[in-house]
């Protein structure tokens, strides 16, 4: 992962040299890097799916992205993330990037003049085709991230990221780049640099190799309409709480329906509108 803004050295790349113990049944994995180092000097495959982050605060990156599998894939080129510094392209002396209001109101909004530079630059030499490498702006107002949105994501080439902060960006330049709103819920964050975060880390970890799993990404939550079935691990009997028997059976058809039925009951017991469309699904399916 590059930043456009060089004037600050990526930190010195550190070795772990104490072994993380091994979870139950799953391979765990340490950073041997700082996150942020992760970002500079990387190997990088060619046409490896990319992330550009347009952002006030390229520090912020790659934050949790640098970490367990999502920072293992990075530092592996398995994706690949760049910041740009919204504020190298700000206005004058102070390098502004933000004006008041046409209208009047609180608060400030990010300059289209400013926006359109900084977009210029991360759009060159990517498709122009949205479906290819969309452009995205973290916001409250934008369509709910789902599974199928994260889908959607990482089967294109790459994504452009714009993280607004004060009262958001002039409407002109999400008309002009046709970007496409997200947003994480109806609640306002003080700017999109976690959204993104969020976002990206849904996005990524169904990219190939990512995981290392298939069967993780078609068991879980969402992937099938509904919610995922409850989990348990070692050992059996915990505080006088146990595994359920079914799972301990060994009957494998046994435990798919299991499985299947309490992943339907708490779907329709915590998110009947999940629930609603999986119905309808079915019997558009008949």
């Amino acid at each position: 992962m590059s930043d456009v803004n060089k004037n600050t050295p990526a930190p010195n790349a550190t070795v772990s040299n104490t072994a993380a113990p091994k979870s139950h049944g799953r391979l765990s994995i340490s950073a041997s890097v700082t996150p942020r180092a992760l970002m500079t000097d990387r190997p990088r495959l060619a046409g490896v799916w990319t992330a550009k982050i347009i952002t006030l605060f390229p520090a912020a990156f790659p934050g949790v992205l640098g970490e367990s599998l999502t920072g293992k894939a990075l530092k592996d080129g398995l994706w690949a993330l760049e910041t740009i510094d919204l504020r190298i392209f700000g206005q004058g002396k102070h390098r502004n990037v933000d004006d008041t209001p046409a209208g009047g109101g609180a608060g400030m909004v990010l300059r289209p003049d400013v926006l359109g530079r900084a977009i210029d630059m991360a759009q060159s030499g990517v498709p122009e085709n949205r479906d290819e490498w969309p452009i995205l702006y973290m916001s409250p107002r934008g369509k709910p991230l789902d599974q199928a949105m994260a889908q959607r994501f990482s089967k294109a080439r790459g994504m452009t990221v714009l993280c607004g902060r004060f009262e958001g960006v002039d409407e002109r330049v999400l008309e002009h780049y046709d970007i496409e709103e997200v947003s994480l819920g109806d609640f306002v964050l003080t700017g999109g640099e976690i959204a993104a975060q969020a976002m990206l880390d849904a996005t990524v970890r169904l990219l190939p190799d990512v995981l290392g799993n298939a069967d993780s990404i078609e068991d879980e939550s969402f992937s099938n309409g509904l919610l995922e079935h409850p989990q348990y691990t070692r050992p059996a009997d915990w505080r006088g709480h146990v595994i359920p028997d079914v799972l301990m059976s060994g009957h494998h058809g046994k435990i798919a329906d299991w499985r299947r039925a309490q992943s339907e009951e708490i779907t329709q017991t915590r998110r009947p509108d999940l629930w609603a469309a999986h119905l309808a699904r079915i019997a558009s399916e008949d």
